[in-house]
């Protein structure tokens, strides 16, 4: 019975002599709380002016008042002379070591972050970047975004690379500039089929005026002079502008007798059968 008396005062006067420790670190405790709630509060207002996805917007709250809490309580802790150090090294060799373990999957979920936050594309518009990845978007997850092709194959894309690489979104533009090349014969004359090329282009109501379509001699090459054809269409016309013009200009040329070559070979024999030159033929 003396033991535990004995017991019951040594604790009253440890809690005595802690008791300003206890106070402030009850004070650091409700102040922590009023703080962290504060800061979620700002967070919150700043993911909804930059309408953040609703699903990354709830677990970065959720990481932010983890660690929040956690360190109000290691600074509490520490406040009524509490070691925390040893704790301390235990949790940042644990995070360590599940990094380490899960470096891949941190790199998507950082990439994942990024494009939900600054939305360089949403779902439905039509991307591609220099890591292969082109289709229309499906849906944006943490770790992946899922596409659809345009041969129907879903393509799953790491967020991590995805985020790293140069995006082209094809459905952010509201026009888009056509550019194929037309080979004519050296013997043809150039102005007759550019006037006819022109003419095709100025009769297709898609095709915009401003800018202004061009066509012009890009290359003299060895079968053909070439002529670079240029245009703007509006993006939902694109396609079909492209794949008609293109053959109207092979029909109106024909009727032109203009003709459009393909590489040959002009060859020089001697009687006896053997060859004494061979060149490129420029028609």
């Amino acid at each position: 019975m003396e033991k535990f008396e004995s017991s019951i005062e040594k604790l009253i006067d440890l809690v005595i002599l802690k008791m300003p420790s206890i106070i402030i670190a009850l004070l650091i405790l409700v102040a922590g709380r009023y703080l962290i709630r504060f800061t979620l509060r700002i967070i919150e207002r700043r993911f909804q002016k930059r309408n953040i996805d609703p699903s990354i917007r709830s677990f970065i709250s959720s990481l932010v008042r983890f660690a929040l809490y956690c360190l109000l309580i290691l600074t509490v802790a520490n406040t009524m002379g509490i070691q925390t150090t040893s704790f301390i090294a235990a949790l940042s060799a644990f995070g360590l070591a599940v990094g380490m373990a899960l470096q891949g999957s941190l790199s998507n979920f950082a990439g994942g972050v990024l494009i939900l936050m600054f939305r360089p594309f949403e779902v439905g518009d039509y991307i591609s970047s220099n890591n292969g990845s082109e289709g229309t978007v499906e849906r944006i997850d943490i770790l992946y975004t899922s596409l659809i092709s345009a041969e129907g194959i879903k393509v799953f894309s790491p967020n991590g690379t995805l985020a790293n690489s140069v995006i082209k979104n094809y459905t952010k533009i509201l026009s888009r500039r056509f550019q194929f090349i037309v080979g004519i014969s050296y013997d043809d004359n150039i102005k007759s089929a550019k006037d006819t090329i022109a003419s095709l282009i100025q009769a297709d109501d898609r095709i915009l005026k401003s800018p202004a379509p061009e066509i012009f001699v890009s290359e003299l090459a060895d079968s053909s002079v070439n002529l670079t054809i240029r245009g703007w269409v509006s993006k939902e016309h694109f396609w079909a502008t492209n794949n008609a013009l293109q053959e109207k200009i092979k029909l109106a040329l024909d009727e032109q007798g203009i003709s459009i070559p393909y590489p040959q070979t002009e060859m020089h024999i001697k009687s006896d059968g053997t060859i004494l030159t061979s060149s490129p033929k420029k028609d």
